[in-house]
This record gives C-alpha cells, sequence and structure tokens, in this order.
C-alpha cells in the first residue's frame, strides 16, 4: 500500500502553517462627509455628524437616498476596504484673540467702553467715520473718544461756536483737502484763531477725498486716477477703475468695497494716519 504523504488536505500543513496577520483597524476621525460602512448592518452612508447621545458618542450616516442611521463611535467600520475605529473629529481650537488693534495699539480684551468724554472728533463726511471707525475703532471706545460727523466745513466756524469748547471739553476736527492756501485751510486758521487757547486742534490730510488715504495697491492699482477740475471726483474716479457710476448707489457699493480692503492702519497714508493719531492725543489729553 502506498502511502499519500500529502494527507487528505492537499492544502494543508505537514509542518508550520503560514497564516496572514488579521487586519486591525485604524483610528479614522469621523468628518464629515467621510464615506463608510458599517459591517454588522452593511450600511453605506456619509457622516452627517457626530453628537453626544445616552452618554455616548454616536455618529449619525446618511445613505444616498437620504436616509439616516445613527450608530456607536468605535471599531466595526469599513473605509475604501480597510477596517477603521472611528472617532470623534478634532474641533478647531478657537484663534488667539489679536494682541493688537488695528491702529496697531496693544489689544485690552474685555474692556468695557468708557463713558463718553466731553471732548469730540469730528469728520466731513460718512465716509471719513467709517475708515476712522474701521481702524482707530477700539481705541476710541477704550479711550471714551465720539466720532461726530460735520455739516461741511464751510460750517465749522457755527460748528465750532455751538459746541462751546473749554477745559475737558475739546474738539478735533480732521478736514479733507488741507493744503496752503486752500479755502480749508483759511477757514481752519480762523477758526483756531476764534476759538478759547487750546480747544480746538484742526488737522487734515492733501487728499481731494477720504477714499485716496486708502493705499491704492489694496484694490490692484499703482496710483488713485486724476480727476480733471470739474468733474465729481468720486463718480470721475470710478468711471476711470470701469466700476459702475451712474448713480449714488453706485458710489456707495464702491465705497464698501474701498472700505472692505482696509485691514489695518498699514493699508492707509502715513499723511492721513499721523494726523488722526494726533486728533486722539489732543481730545485725551
Amino acid at each position: 500500500m502506498t502511502q499519500d504523504r500529502y494527507g487528505s488536505d492537499v492544502l494543508g500543513g505537514s509542518g508550520s502553517t503560514h497564516h496572514r496577520p488579521p487586519r486591525t483597524s485604524r483610528p479614522q476621525a469621523a468628518d464629515a462627509g467621510l464615506v463608510v460602512e458599517e459591517v454588522t448592518s452593511g450600511w453605506v452612508g456619509a457622516v452627517v455628524r457626530v453628537e453626544k447621545s445616552g452618554g455616548m458618542h454616536v455618529v449619525v450616516l446618511e445613505d444616498r437616498r437620504g436616509r439616516t442611521r445613527t450608530f456607536p463611535l468605535g471599531p466595526g467600520f469599513w473605509v475604501d476596504g480597510e477596517p477603521v475605529e472611528l472617532v470623534a473629529p478634532v474641533r478647531a481650537t478657537a484663534p488667539a484673540p489679536p494682541t493688537r488693534t488695528a491702529s496697531g495699539s496693544r489689544a485690552v480684551h474685555g474692556a468695557q467702553a468708557r463713558v463718553a468724554r466731553g471732548s469730540r472728533i469730528w469728520v466731513e463726511g460718512k465716509h471719513d467715520a467709517e475708515l476712522v471707525e474701521k481702524v482707530w475703532g477700539d481705541d476710541l471706545r477704550l479711550e471714551g473718544v465720539v466720532v461726530e460727523l460735520l455739516d461741511g466745513v464751510d460750517h465749522l466756524a457755527d460748528a465750532v461756536r455751538d459746541f462751546a469748547p473749554g477745559p475737558g471739553r475739546r474738539v478735533g476736527v480732521l478736514v479733507d483737502h488741507l493744503v496752503p492756501g486752500s479755502k480749508e485751510s483759511r477757514i481752519a486758521a480762523e477758526v483756531t484763531r476764534t476759538a478759547p487757547a487750546g480747544t480746538v486742534l484742526v488737522l487734515g490730510h492733501p487728499y481731494v477725498d477720504v477714499w485716496q488715504a486708502v493705499r491704492p495697491q489694496r484694490l490692484g492699482l499703482d496710483r488713485w486716477p486724476t480727476i480733471e477740475r470739474g468733474t465729481e471726483w468720486k463718480k470721475g474716479v470710478l468711471r476711470e477703475l470701469g466700476w459702475p457710476a451712474d448713480e449714488q448707489a453706485d458710489v456707495a457699493r464702491a465705497w464698501q468695497r474701498i472700505l472692505r480692503s482696509v485691514r489695518t492702519y498699514a493699508d492707509l497714508e502715513p499723511s492721513l494716519l499721523g494726523r488722526v493719531e494726533e486728533l486722539i492725543d489732543f481730545v485725551t489729553a
């Protein structure tokens, strides 16, 4: 009789056997949108959310028909043909609060706005006020300084007289196009001369409009366009830039676009920065 040296199991080994090591589950964050299969039920779906229910974390899966099922987090899932152990996704930590304000001052977190001082800063228009608020707003609230709109620099003398400046009640004025020999410079000199000494400070920038105090590079420009005399400056600029300029609403939208481009004081021209800082120092002294 011939002995079958292979035995009845032709695939069996007579000596040591070799087994494929079992595949272990790797951790997998249950991020929204991840497609997984729950092994026991065969349910395949995308992660909708992870939540806590009954004292344990569960994952909600939605299949391609929009149906949802909830499973405990942990092992028992497959992703791309590999076993995984679903774990709760890492929550993004809250960003650290800024250490500086938009004006470059040291940020003071949690401080309450100071009660408004008697002193004021006046600006010529809404756009001036919004720009000052965006860059210096945190500082002004901490110092208790209110920014108010003038009804045009032509009425500055009347406004100062009505304000009645005096000790503890100063007014700093920011004026557009304050250059030697201009109408604005003559008005500023007269107001300063007639007001009580040390109670009024009129400063300004050389630009036709505060728009020009925003660095043109923030808008992808090399420089602001030059507009001919007799042309409404803002609408002339918009036409030169190819932006809508037919209605006042177009001007308002353009300004919001310009204002959004300003992040910090570094996006403004020094000729405006210095003047506003001087005015703040003056009214808080």
